[in-house]
């Protein structure tokens, strides 16, 4: 099981977004769809999907937030899992393409044959890369975190925190900005990708006097917990900022947020009744960080 997985926020088009995903990704489906009343926002659904078998959550929670680049979504195209790697690439392009925004055109690159960063246009960012089937088996997709600072040098540090908190952790390849590229600084991370809980992920480096975004809660992460403690060790490590602590939700030192939840939940929200889902949200909707007892007392009508 996935245990840490990417959340998207919409406005509406939660629902339309996983259709659209699981319709031209290969090996992709939508597994639930479900929604939670009383909300804040109203009544959200809520879609579980999955693209090249990688696990995504989606929510339709209103206009709150929206969706940059700050966090892309790396797609890998490697000839020797997929012998179709190279047309595929070029067709789902032009599918993310329609209505979308390219970010670097789908082109020749010094570090691949095919390669593009496209935003599409519900304002998700891709970045479809064709590998070299030479050398280890690749991970099909890798959240990316692109960290904008004034000095333009997070990413390291921000990675460095991650791998010392999260389990069955490590670095894999780093390659720096040499001189001669400002405003990007040389020495900071022009890509690196590292494990947390088994999964990879990847950060770059960026000077805010190129990009004028930085991460938001339109994507976060969310950690599935298998009991108390461990939700009470991610919330200690991870929060940084008591303001966005709310439902769950937490903020780390870099702005990058983060849902730590019970891994309990998701067959509460997914297979339980209208009423016991209503008594569910009405008490998460009062917690910030979450007590697993109390929702299992919800869940149960005690």
């Amino acid at each position: 099981m996935q245990k840490i997985t990417p959340h998207l926020w919409f406005d509406k088009e939660a629902k339309e977004a996983a259709e659209f995903y699981t319709s031209i990704f290969p090996d992709a489906k939508i597994t639930n769809v479900s929604v939670i009343h009383d909300t804040p926002s109203g009544d959200c659904d809520m879609v579980s999907f999955k693209v090249l078998g990688y696990s995504f959550m989606a929510i339709s929670a209103g206009p709150l937030c929206k969706f940059n680049p700050s966090i892309s979504f790396m797609v890998n195209f490697d000839p020797s899992q997929d012998v179709e790697a190279k047309a595929r690439i070029d067709t789902i392009w032009n599918k993310l393409a329609e209505g979308g925004k390219a970010l670097m055109p789908l082109d020749k690159y010094p570090f691949s044959e095919r390669y593009g960063w496209i935003q599409d246009k519900y304002g998700v960012s891709w970045q479809l890369i064709l590998t070299n089937p030479e050398g280890d088996e690749r991970p099909l997709v890798l959240p990316s975190m692109l960290f904008v600072t004034d000095t333009g040098e997070k990413a390291e540090e921000a990675t460095n925190f991650y791998l010392s908190v999260f389990k069955n952790a490590k670095r894999g390849a780093i390659a720096r900005y040499p001189a001669g590229m400002e405003p990007n600084k040389e020495g900071a991370v022009m890509f690196t990708d590292f494990k947390l809980e088994g999964q990879w992920f990847v950060a770059m480096d960026a000077s805010s006097s190129m990009h004028k975004f930085s991460f938001n809660e339109a994507v976060s992460f969310i950690v599935s917990c298998k009991d108390q403690e461990e939700i009470d060790y991610y919330w200690d490590k991870l929060s940084a900022d008591p303001k966005s602590e709310q439902c769950g939700w937490l903020k780390d030192a870099y702005g990058v947020s983060w849902q730590i939840v019970p891994a309990a939940m998701d067959e509460m929200m997914s297979k339980g009744s209208k009423e016991q889902i209503g008594r569910v949200t009405k008490a998460f909707l009062k917690m910030k960080k979450f007590d697993l007892a109390e929702l299992q007392r919800a869940y149960e009508g005690k």
